[in-house]
């Protein structure tokens, strides 16, 4: 065939590839055995019924009228259109975002300094490394009932002892301080998953590199520019993406710290989705979750994107 003749006057290289290519062309497929798909079946028929069936009925509910149970008409898209013009929604999508855009920089930006200190020779990193992931083994509704508290009483105490008026006062209950709360409890929590890929990264850059870069003359500041987030790109990637698609599932910090409040300030769109399914709204919550599903495909496909090509694991 055209695309695997060699001429004769090719390069041995070349012609090494042609005959490869032959052979691979050549080789029969490999049948697999139909144990394979035995042993597959039970997931496929969990995941269908657990899963992919739940979503396709509840996308199918979104264009009617129904409440969860009893008779039900079906309506078209005016569920859609409601959503996009509900003012609740909306905020709740401006929060979401907020949080998870500034949330996913706090995590980043401390995660991976930490990994550089506990990557550099410094005593006890291996101990520190330990307590650093702590925070990831603990329900996040644990944590956030501990802050909570924490929030609510022990530093207003602190505020009060130390004449700090601002303090003195729980920023739960302040409309223009409470994301702050959260954000500092959600980056506690998600800072050592993202510490440990950081430092796996780290470890993979040579250690010959920067012996070559400090024979050179580049002190510490070039390293790190021209060295190591190069070389790291790919974990920044990772965990940038992956970060932003888990903070825009925030449901279980926010209920233990603000449950939404003050007032719908913190509420964001899994809290919206849930509360509405106990309201009354079923079938208009399943038309906001379905553009939400539609928003964490078009995320999941960037992230296949931008990680294709980049072995960084």
């Amino acid at each position: 065939m055209a695309s695997t003749t060699v001429t004769a006057g090719a390069p041995p290289a070349v012609k090494a590839r042609g005959r490869s290519a032959a052979k691979e062309k050549a080789r029969p497929r490999r049948k697999v055995e139909g144990v394979y798909y035995l042993f597959l079946l039970p997931s496929l028929i969990l995941f269908t019924l657990a899963i992919t069936l739940p979503a396709v009925i509840g996308i199918f509910f979104s264009f009617t009228n129904s409440i969860g149970f009893g008779d039900w008409e079906f309506i078209g898209l005016i569920n859609y259109l409601a959503v996009f013009s509900d003012p609740a929604i909306l905020q709740s999508y401006l929060f979401t975002f907020f949080f998870a855009i500034t949330t996913v920089i706090v995590v980043n930006v401390v995660a991976f300094l930490l990994a550089v200190g506990l990557t550099s020779h410094i005593r006890l990193k291996t101990g520190l490394r330990a307590v650093f992931v702590i925070p990831m083994v603990i329900s996040g509704i644990i944590i956030a009932y501990v802050f909570n508290f924490l929030f609510s009483n022990s530093l207003p105490a602190l505020g009060e002892a130390w004449g700090i008026g601002w303090l003195s006062q729980s920023i739960l209950a302040n409309p223009d301080l409470a994301w702050l709360a959260i954000v500092i409890v959600a980056a506690w929590q998600a800072i050592p998953g993202t510490l440990l890929i950081y430092i796996a990264g780290l470890l993979a850059i040579p250690g010959e590199v920067y012996e070559a870069a400090s024979i050179d003359g580049a002190g510490k500041g070039q390293q790190m520019l021209r060295i190591t987030l190069p070389l790291v790109a790919g974990y920044v990637v990772i965990n940038v993406i992956l970060g932003f698609k888990n903070f825009l599932n925030a449901y279980d910090i926010i209920v233990g710290l603000t449950n939404g409040g003050p007032g719908t300030a913190t509420r964001s769109i899994a809290m919206t989705i849930f509360t509405g399914f106990s309201g009354g709204d079923y079938a208009y919550q399943m038309a906001n979750a379905t553009l939400f599903f539609l928003i964490a495909v078009v995320l999941s496909l960037l992230q296949l994107r931008l990680t294709r090509g980049r072995n960084v694991f």
